[in-house]
């Protein structure tokens, strides 16, 4: 027997507002559902996710989700908290960030079986390109009014709001667009639903409004919203003092994306582990509990950083970002330094002291590289006592000569020397 679906998204936290009568048109037949993306960059971050899941629920209780990338709407940007409109695209670069963008979901929804309910992708461009503003007004105008736009709260926010210009036609009519985006859908591929983040209710409904405005009252259409993410100091989720944590490896390393679910609270992790993964309510339970009994384990963020990093770059991924982290924090040998890739050494002793030197400081004994070059010792006397100690390491390897001549075959990635004081306190030493 497959699951409710409702009910799954409100226990994991995930559900906001629903449409009177969308429960029930769950129960009553298999729905395909759409939610909507931005296309606007080649990768998704970790602020999609929540709707990425939604989907992801929605197909794993035996419906059929559909990702609708906006190649049109994005065009033109949506009074939805946002402060400014968005840039055009050329199709070129619309069709790849496309490409990436299924790639990136491919790895939460079905999207290649023979199943009934499989996922698909679809671009609103396909259908608004060749739609023209005659046919917008005769089609789509004449049944929404004016009044009933106002009426918006993201429009009466953005017009009460400071954005110095204030509200253009173009955005005004973005709740139009989105919501011919539904009524094409509904009549071309039967989508009853439509998912998405709670500051799209506005949004959604006057898709649901236009569907039966247009086919009539007995039309079915359903909307479910899923509440905007936050921090536990209700700051926005998924931002850092670096940026967007991303999806895309070559934006946001495994490394780093790993990382960023081991450091949050506890009060966020006992959040996000029912967001952010597929595990089922008995395993998130008895994970609490575990985690509550012996908080300094930090059981809730380790295994949600597994999950989370494993649905998204993969289980080698994971091992990989695993190994990184035991290298600060942990035993690890040269090899596993030597295996790290530029981004990721930079991104695991992103925290420690760095020093700059010219590639002709190269040949020279450690004991002088590491004092006047880069000073990480204050003197030679210090540097000699804690060699002779087994107290200095280089590259990971015990320093057995403080006169041991530094080298271009000594560099990591041709490029680098770490170099560790004691068990904790690394400098990473960059040749140039």
């Amino acid at each position: 027997m497959k699951k409710n679906f409702v009910e799954e998204l409100r226990w994991r936290g995930m559900l906001a507002q629903i449409m009177p009568g969308t429960e029930e048109l769950l129960q009553k037949e298999t729905i395909s559902a759409y939610l909507g993306t931005d296309p606007t960059a080649d990768s998704l971050h970790i602020g999609h996710l929540c709707g990425i899941m939604m989907l992801r629920h929605l197909q794993r209780c035996g419906h059929r989700p559909i990702i609708l990338v906006g190649g049109a709407t994005g065009m033109i940007g949506d009074p939805s908290g946002k402060s400014q409109e968005r840039n055009l695209l050329d199709e070129e670069t619309l069709r790849h960030n496309q490409e990436c963008i299924k790639r990136q979901v491919a790895r939460f929804l079905d999207f290649d079986t023979d199943a009934p309910n499989r996922a698909e992708m679809v671009n609103n461009y396909d259908w608004m390109r060749d739609f023209t503003f005659l046919d917008f007004a005769r089609e789509v105008g004449k049944h929404i009014t004016v009044n009933y736009m106002m009426a918006k709260e993201s429009v009466q926010q953005r017009l009460n709001g400071t954005a110095r210009d204030g509200l253009s036609f173009t955005e005004f009519t973005y709740q139009l667009l989105q919501g011919y985006d539904f009524l094409h859908l509904y009549r071309t591929m039967g989508v009853k639903m439509q998912l998405g983040g709670n500051d799209q209710w506005g949004n959604i409904t006057t898709g649901t409004e236009l569907i039966r405005r247009t086919l009539g009252i007995e039309a079915e259409a359903g909307a479910i919203t899923c509440p905007l993410i936050t921090k536990a100091d209700g700051k926005k989720f998924g931002k850092t003092e670096s940026g967007n944590v991303w999806l895309d490896p070559g934006r946001t390393t495994p490394y780093r994306f790993y990382q960023f679910w081991l450091n949050v609270s506890d009060e966020e992790a006992e959040k996000y582990i029912k967001i952010f993964t597929s595990l089922e309510k008995d395993v998130i339970d008895g994970l609490i509990a575990e985690h509550r009994a012996d908080p300094g384990r930090r059981i809730l963020q380790r295994r949600l950083g597994e999950e989370v990093t494993i649905l998204v770059h993969g289980e080698e991924a994971l091992k990989a970002a695993q190994e990184a982290s035991g290298i600060l924090f942990g035993k690890a040998t040269k090899d596993a330094l030597a295996a790290l890739d530029e981004q990721t050494l930079l991104d695991v002793f992103s925290g420690v002291p760095h020093f700059t030197v010219g590639r002709d400081q190269l040949g020279q004994p450690a004991v002088e590289l590491f004092t006047q070059a880069a000073a990480i010792f204050p003197s030679k006397g210090e540097m000699r006592k804690l060699v002779q100690g087994g107290g200095v390491s280089l590259n990971k390897e015990k320093l057995a000569d403080f006169q041991q001549v530094i080298t271009a075959d000594d560099l990591i990635d041709g490029k680098y020397l770490l170099v560790q004081k004691g068990k904790k306190n690394y400098f990473l030493v960059t040749v140039e």
